[in-house]
């Protein structure tokens, strides 16, 4: 069974900056678009960022210009490097693959605090 371990979260200050991982054990990890969501408290789970098994990236509205998604295909894993953090970045965060089709099950995720 494919398991997702995200780690790197923390309690950061505004204005802070945080670097998230994500290990994927799947065999077929470099074909996969691969994503990052998020979830805060009372919300729904949200699309924060993609990257194709070529590199190319999309960001949400929300984070442009502050998080940088990338992946490395030879260790299986995805980043998120976020800068700029904001209380409204607080959430868990999750990767997956992009699609429905090509999604595992969830794992644990990782918690992102924002605040002073």
């Amino acid at each position: 069974q494919v398991q997702l371990v995200e780690s790197g979260g923390g309690l950061v200050q505004p204005g802070g900056s945080l670097s998230l991982s994500c290990a994927v054990s799947a065999t077929n990890f470099n074909t996969v678009a691969m994503a990052w969501f998020r979830q805060a408290p009372g919300k729904e789970r949200e699309l924060v960022a993609t990257i194709t098994s070529g590199g190319s990236t999309y960001y949400a509205d929300s984070v442009k210009g502050r998080f940088t998604i990338s992946r490395d295909n030879a260790k299986k894993t995805v980043y998120l490097q976020m800068n700029s953090l904001t209380p409204d970045d607080t959430a868990v965060y999750y990767c997956n693959g992009r699609y429905q089709t090509q999604r595992w099950t969830w794992g644990q995720g990782t918690q992102v605090t924002v605040s002073s």
